[in-house]
């Protein structure tokens, strides 16, 4: 996947929502408005280059944001262009990460990743979500299970889990199992469907998708937390 064009995409498409309310609140972001968003974002942004060209988590900082929103706008802009040139390098370049691979490569796609929900949670305040991209979205539902759920067992904040399920995108083809052993139920929707259910974007009774097997058991899997 050409994770570097998806990342602009999106980032673009981020920066294209701010010209809307500001104000607006972000339903699946705390207390948050759409400009609280922004400066997430673009601080994220700066720390992931910082990440990149220093080898240090420690650059986060939302501060940094203007409080004006025209500013604001600006600087949002500023922070992806910024990112993209630093991201635009050899994939096997050395960059502190908080998982392995500690390599430019895990921020292309992790970044990708991240703008992608914000993008739709940015639309999504404004009431006009559009959709995510179908290979991107399916390679956000293996992140979860290659990378965000280990990480969250790692930190203590989960347990391993103790049965398995199956994760079906039936619009991509891909499929993952998640937990050991045979799977004790299989859940199947469109990628972008399941990953907004497995960032909680949707409940997962949502009727975006299906299960088969014991359902109950299967939802238990999968109340990790798998995020953060």
């Amino acid at each position: 996947m050409d994770y570097l064009a998806a990342l602009r995409r999106e980032l673009d498409a981020f920066g294209a929502a701010l010209d809307s309310d500001l104000s607006a609140p972000v339903e699946h972001c705390g207390d948050w408005t759409l400009f609280d968003l922004a400066a997430h974002m673009g601080a994220g942004n700066l720390w992931v280059v910082t990440a990149v060209e220093e080898g240090h988590g420690n650059g986060y900082d939302e501060g940094a944001a203007p409080g004006d929103h025209v500013a604001l706008k600006a600087w949002y802009a500023e922070t992806a262009d910024t990112l993209v040139r630093a991201l635009s390098v050899d994939v096997s370049t050395d960059a502190w990460s908080f998982f392995p691979p500690h390599s430019v490569g895990f921020w292309r796609r992790r970044r990708s990743q991240e703008t992608l929900m914000h993008r739709w949670d940015a639309e999504n305040a404004l009431g006009s979500a559009t959709p995510m991209d179908v290979a991107l979205a399916a390679d956000g539902v293996a992140e979860v299970f290659d990378t965000m759920a280990p990480r969250m067992i790692a930190r203590g904040v989960a347990a391993e889990p103790e049965q398995a399920v199956r994760i079906t995108a039936t619009d991509s083809g891909g499929s993952w199992v998640y937990g050991p052993g045979e799977p004790i139920a299989e859940i199947s929707g469109r990628a972008e469907d399941l990953l907004l259910m497995l960032w909680g974007r949707k409940p997962q009774d949502t009727d975006s998708v299906a299960w088969i097997g014991d359902r109950a058991a299967g939802l238990r899997v999968l109340a990790g937390p798998l995020v953060p």
